[in-house]
């Protein structure tokens, strides 16, 4: 029978690897959707498995490690402490929210709120928190987390 072509059955088995082949190059390449492969970057912030930036989480945590933590949620970027009292100060006293926003290292990422108490009569009133306060927290927050990502590209 010239012009057909017949299947033996080692040329069959050869017709059906290639054909799985010829699938399986065509699916890995849809998985793609056509874009470019981020590049690797040893100290990204993305490479973690937490929900928000590692490096201001982190910051963050170190920055409110002398007062008690009352709320932590890495996935939400929340950190909560409970009331601290400066023991030289024992008429005042603070507490702190921190929340990270974003994946990436940057300041806009970065949220903190405070609120303030001072004792009067035995009663704790509230009183309000200079702004030079947060802000302060903030870069240092900021500037630690900056530290630790230079740190990790450094490979220190």
């Amino acid at each position: 029978m010239t012009g057909s072509t017949f299947f033996t059955t080692s040329n069959l088995g050869q017709a059906a690897r290639a054909g799985l082949a010829s699938l399986a190059v065509l699916s890995l390449a849809a998985c793609g959707g056509g874009k470019d492969r981020p590049k690797a970057d040893l100290a990204a912030s993305k490479i973690t498995t937490i929900g928000v930036n590692s490096y201001l989480w982190r910051a963050s945590l170190e920055a409110l490690a002398f007062m008690p933590l009352l709320q932590t949620d890495s996935n939400g970027g929340v950190i909560v402490t409970d009331w601290y009292t400066n023991p030289n100060n024992p008429n005042e006293r603070m507490k702190v929210s921190v929340t990270i926003l974003d994946q990436d290292l940057r300041a806009d990422a970065l949220r903190v709120a405070a609120s303030r108490q001072v004792l009067t009569d035995g009663v704790w009133v509230d009183a309000p928190v200079a702004a030079a306060t947060i802000q302060k927290l903030e870069d240092v927050i900021l500037t630690r987390a900056r530290d630790l990502r230079r740190q990790a590209i450094a490979g220190k």
